[in-house]
Order: C-alpha cells, then sequence, then structure tokens
C-alpha cells in the first residue's frame, strides 16, 4: 500500500540523530548507557543493556512516560536503574486512554499488523482507524486473518478480509493447525518491529506463543525481572524473535479513536480517497453536505464504496471524550 518512504539519505540522518542523542547524553551522565524498554508497569520499566540483561528502572522526574520499543540512556544503581534520558521517537502508536487523554503504546514501530478472527466479529470502522494510524506514523501494515479453521461457509470475514486486499492492502491467513509457526508472520518480522493490534480474543497470544516457543519461559523471567506477577503490564511488552526481529503486543481493546487527527488527515489514511483529495468544488470542503464533493462523486459512482466512506464519516463525526 502507499505510504510514505523516506530515502535513504534520511533514513541514515534519522539513525545518525539519534545516535547522537544517546553518546550526547551517555557524555553528560556518568557511567550512563543505552538501553530497550522492554515493557512499562506503573511508575518503572523493565530496560534490557547491550548484553540482553535486564534491570527495573525507576524515571527522572523530567522523563515523560516511556514504553515498549523505546531507546532510552540509563544508569546502574545497585541491583536496579535510573533511566535519565528517551531517545528521539521514530515512531509511536497512541490510543486514548479510558478519560480520552492520548496515551503512547509502542514505540519505534516498522509494522503494524491488524489482526482479525471470526469471533469476536471484525468491524470494519475498528479495521480502518487502524489503518489510519499507520499511515499517519509512515509505518507498513497488513493485515492477518487468524483461527480460519473456526470459518464456516456463512462468514462474511473472507469477504471484508478480501475488500482491504483489493484496495491493495497486505493480507493473509493463520490457524495452528495448518500453521503451527505462524510462519506468514516470520518475513514481516525479519530486522524489523512489529507490532499486534486488535480486539481482545483475535488470537494475539497465541500468534505470539506460535513464533517464540519458549514463552512460557520468557514470560516467566520477564516476571521474575520486574519481581512481580504477568499481569502487572499495564501497556506492551517486546519479545525478541527467534531469526531476528522483534515484536510488541499490544494490550486488545474494544475501541481506538483518532480525535488527535485533523480531518484531513483522516481522509489522507484513506488509501483509495487520495486521488480525489483536492478535486472538490470548494477548497475547504468537508466532505460532508457540501456540493461538488469529489469524494462523494465518487462514492456515487461505485469508485470509493460506501461502506468506506461512512467509516471515515464515523471517524471524523466521533464526538470527542
Amino acid at each position: 500500500m502507499p505510504k510514505r518512504h523516506l530515502s535513504q539519505q534520511q533514513q541514515r540522518r534519522i539513525r545518525a540523530s539519534q545516535a547522537q542523542s544517546l553518546r550526547d547524553a551517555q557524555t553528560s551522565l556518568d557511567g550512563a548507557e543505552p538501553g530497550l524498554v522492554i515493557a512499562r508497569y506503573g511508575k518503572r520499566a523493565l530496560v534490557e543493556d547491550n548484553d540482553g540483561e535486564r534491570w527495573q528502572c525507576e524515571l527522572r522526574a523530567n522523563i515523560d512516560s516511556v514504553v515498549a520499543g523505546d531507546r532510552v540512556v540509563w544508569r546502574k544503581s545497585d541491583h536496579s536503574g535510573v533511566i535519565e534520558a528517551r531517545d528521539d521517537r521514530r515512531t509511536v502508536l497512541f490510543r486514548p486512554d479510558a478519560r480520552g487523554k492520548l496515551r503512547p503504546v509502542a514505540a519505534n514501530i516498522d509494522t503494524m499488523i491488524v489482526v482479525l478472527a471470526p469471533s469476536p466479529e471484525p468491524h470494519r470502522h475498528l479495521i480502518d482507524r487502524y489503518l489510519v494510524a499507520a499511515h499517519h506514523m509512515g509505518v507498513d501494515v497488513s493485515l492477518i486473518l487468524n483461527k480460519t479453521d473456526l470459518l464456516d461457509e456463512h462468514s462474511d470475514v473472507p469477504a471484508l478480509v478480501d475488500s482491504y486486499r483489493q484496495l491493495g492492502y497486505a493480507t493473509t491467513a493463520t490457524n495452528r493447525s495448518t500453521d503451527p509457526g505462524a510462519s506468514v508472520l516470520r518475513p514481516l518480522a525479519h530486522n524489523r518491529t512489529i507490532v499486534l493490534v486488535g480486539q481482545s480474543g483475535v488470537g494475539k497470544s497465541s500468534l505470539i506463543q506460535r513464533l517464540i516457543p519458549d514463552l512460557a519461559i520468557r514470560i516467566g523471567e520477564l516476571s521474575q525481572a520486574i519481581d512481580k506477577g504477568r499481569h502487572t503490564t499495564t501497556a506492551a511488552e517486546l519479545y525478541h524473535l527467534p531469526g531476528g526481529g522483534r515484536l510488541i503486543d499490544s494490550p486488545g481493546i474494544r475501541e481506538f479513536h483518532l480525535h488527535h487527527l485533523p480531518a484531513q488527515s483522516v481522509a489522507a489514511g484513506f488509501i483509495e480517497f487520495q486521488s480525489y483529495l483536492g478535486l472538490c468544488k470548494f477548497r475547504d470542503c468537508q466532505h460532508d453536505k457540501e456540493l461538488g464533493c469529489a469524494l462523494k462523486a465518487a462514492v456515487d459512482a461505485g469508485e470509493i464504496s460506501s461502506a468506506r466512506f461512512e467509516s471515515y464519516r464515523r471517524i471524523v463525526d466521533a464526538p470527542v471524550q
């Protein structure tokens, strides 16, 4: 699918800037070293050092929130550590909390994988929100239909997934019986950081278990490292994948709002809209009730699906909580 591509020169500049930020922090802080945030729990974070050892770390008061995938500078303190600085993020996935305030979920993502399943029933409006968020971040995105062994001949889910394939999105399918190692995901994660998103119950945890054979051991190590139980983590967790790459598991959700995005950014995230944007009669067209709206004309002509246009309207018309 179309996405915001960076040239190799731009990518080198970004990497050089990030590396310099870390070097500067290390130079100014005695004994500081770079680290990778594995998980955030409460007021602490679990940080992995360059040797793969993990440390409980407090956050300095001037450090804003850190999440799985963040690069930080930290300093050892007895048997724990202190995070002194957080590097700039290449990308960050946000979601609103119960009060509607945006909270970071995962950082420095390369690919978002939207996980669907026959049950719970996929909702187009939630899928579209994820796709818009991926476009806004400038990351690749794929749709994975999990638990295909639960499909029946009357299911509308394959047709829904195929509608996104026809738009140009990468789609694939898997289940534990025919693909026990979740091999369809491995090429997407090669030397990259992927994040799994989707409703609770679609099988994200099952996919992770299939990708990581020793997951139970790793979860035990995580619990031991933070000296607490598995369910104390309140956000995402990062796992290193066999063969390279990283996976961030995000909490399952029912709602995913995009109140922080202006309407024009939402429209740009609907990839089939892009060739019509800027063609409306009025420059400030809201693609609602105005005459001469190119998007509405495309819907009437069958060039844009009415379901996708309705989904767009639901996003931009959603009340701010």
